[in-house]
């Protein structure tokens, strides 16, 4: 890891009075003064000039299976080519990725001199040039916050789209508007973290909020992006009945067939005590998510075989078996439920 970073001046901010300037990426909106740098630890203020500083500078290059961002109804089986920086506009205290995402104490000159290492050198072209090599078609934008290094995931995923590529954002939500329209041209799907269901545990677990991420899920699928969710269930926290209930309610009122995958956590970060979440705390939720009419829900980071494959909500055909991330069986005719002739909602080919 070189200790030199490349300054990429911003292209979602506006200015400010003395000299300070607004960061448009993320609902923060941090308005940053001249030396200063936003919540994210990652947009900096030099010269009375926003700048990313981790411009193409990776913390985290795999090549993974697509069920593991999760998407399942997005090219189900494939390799996806996943890259995340380091920084993060949340201070998840629960944070799985927290040694990259929680990182933000570094300094850097105006010249680009680091203190210490933030990543690899992997600039667009070397990225895309990567999943060529892999024979790899999808590359997703994770492991932490990828607003907050928009103009490297942009000039990635639109040099992406040139050759014929597909590119995802693993995401909180917590993009501002301005930020899902630059990127939407280039943007094929998302997943979105729903970390929770009230103000509270978004304020004090999260140090965000969660109006801006049910905007988000708003606009995104009006504007046509294949949408998937993922809750992250901390036990005595965010899994309660009515607020599962609530959850499921508001997402069935965007589609009742968008996917939702109630995964598993671990103790980690600053919840070091947080109990593991149970199969059974799993179980329950998901049968609260069917009985409000959603029709693709799915549990994750455990081993359940029947509730993380696909079924067909008419006429119950298993269509897409799963083990893990290893996809097992295949229906014939993707999209086309082979029993009841059912259209399955996804992104299955192309």
């Amino acid at each position: 890891m070189t200790l030199t970073a490349t300054l990429r001046e911003a292209d979602l901010v506006r200015p400010l009075p003395k000299g300070y300037v607004q960061c448009r990426a993320c609902a923060h909106y941090c308005a940053i003064a001249e030396g200063g740098v936003g919540k994210c630890g990652v947009r900096r203020n030099f010269g009375e000039k926003l700048y990313l500083v981790t411009y193409g500078k990776a913390a985290a290059v795999h090549l993974d299976p697509v069920e593991k961002k999760p998407l399942y109804h997005f090219h189900p089986g494939e390799a996806i080519l996943s890259l995340g920086a380091v920084g993060c506009n949340l201070f998840c205290a629960f944070c799985q990725n927290w040694p990259i995402s929680q990182f933000r104490e570094f300094k850097v000159t105006p010249e680009g001199q680091l203190d210490r290492p933030i990543g690899e050198d992997w600039p667009p072209e070397a990225i895309v040039e990567k999943a060529e090599a892999l024979g790899v078609r999808l590359l997703a934008y994770t492991y932490n916050e990828p607003a907050v290094w928009i103009e490297y995931a942009h000039d990635t995923a639109k040099l992406a789209k040139e050759r014929g590529m597909k590119n995802v954002f693993v995401t909180s939500g917590f993009e501002t508007e301005e930020a899902w329209e630059y990127i939407r041209p280039f943007l094929d799907a998302a997943n979105v973290d729903l970390k929770g269901f009230t103000e509270e545990f978004y304020r004090k677990i999260c140090g965000a909020r969660l109006k801006p991420v049910l905007e988000s899920l708003e606009h995104l699928v009006a504007q046509g992006v294949w949408v998937e969710v993922t809750t992250l269930l901390l036990e005595g926290h965010n899994d309660a009945p009515e607020e599962i209930r609530a959850m499921a309610r508001f997402l069935k009122g965007l589609s009742p067939e968008i996917p939702w995958h109630l995964t598993a956590a671990h103790p980690d970060y600053r919840m070091r005590d947080l109990r593991p979440t149970r199969h059974s705390t799993l179980v329950r939720a998901y049968e609260i998510a069917k009985e409000e009419g959603l029709r693709f829900v799915y549990v994750g980071n455990v081993l359940d075989e029947e509730r993380s494959s696909t079924h067909c909500p008419d006429c119950g055909r298993l269509l897409l078996r799963r083990r893990g991330y290893r996809v097992e069986t295949r229906w014939a005719t993707p999209g086309v439920c082979p029993g009841c002739g059912r259209r399955i909602p996804g992104v299955w080919t192309g």
